[in-house]
């Protein structure tokens, strides 16, 4: 799940800071940027953590509006009671996506034929070399000859990490929804404050738009 989540950030290429249980979690709905967390009256009684957009004074001035911690807290707690009064048909939906689009077994076996073929052409690559060593030829036929052979290499190859990604990405996904459903399945009750743990596993993002309406966006992609 950590590499996972790693992976994840890392494609969005967003800022993230493990500084706090917000940060890589808050997105603009304007230009998709993440929120980073600001510190006003740092030195004073009134000291105050906000969370904004990070590209609101970078040149992109955006016109959603910062957030505070307990207005976050208050919009998960507010979207997830309301996933729990629909549990049956989010469960039965997040396990229907993971069977279907996260399969993966038609894509392992194009593995299977991929690594067989750049196998196949590797050893057609050693051949080609080492008879042009053994035996005078033509050498312009040669050249073409492997180019050929390295260009089958290069498509197979491509082809295969492709694939390889694709597979990783559905596992991830899979891997997310299943512990979505459990969780959500194990849930009984609403929520009567913020739950940590709960916030860490369900909610994949809180998007602000610009009049400061908050969404919650779940594990599953059901957006509340």
């Amino acid at each position: 799940m950590v590499q996972s989540e790693a992976a994840r950030r890392k494609r969005e290429g967003g800022r993230y800071s493990g500084v706090s249980i917000f940060s890589g979690k808050i997105k603009c709905a304007e230009c998709g940027s993440y929120f980073g967390a600001k510190v006003w009256h740092s030195t004073d009684k009134y000291r105050r953590v906000i969370y904004r957009c990070n590209n609101k004074y970078d040149g992109h001035k955006c016109q959603t509006p910062h957030v505070t911690e307990d207005e976050v807290k208050a919009a998960f707690v507010t979207a997830f009671n309301k996933l729990v009064t629909e549990r049956e048909e989010v469960i039965a939906n997040a396990r229907l996506v993971q069977k279907t689009l996260c399969a993966t077994e038609e894509l392992e076996q194009e593995k299977s034929a991929l690594a067989e073929e750049l196998a196949v052409v590797v050893k057609m690559v050693e051949e080609c070399v080492a008879e042009n060593a053994r035996i005078a030829q033509n050498q312009a036929e040669y050249q073409k000859r492997y180019n050929r052979l390295v260009a089958r290499y290069d498509a197979a190859k491509r082809r295969f990490d492709e694939v390889m990604e694709t597979i990783a990405e559905r596992s991830a996904k899979a891997e997310r929804l299943a512990g979505f459903a459990k969780t959500l399945e194990g849930q009984g009750e609403p929520l009567t404050e913020f739950d940590e743990r709960l916030w860490g596993s369900m909610v994949e993002c809180v998007t602000v738009r610009a009049d400061g309406g908050l969404s919650v966006v779940f594990r599953d992609g059901t957006r509340v």
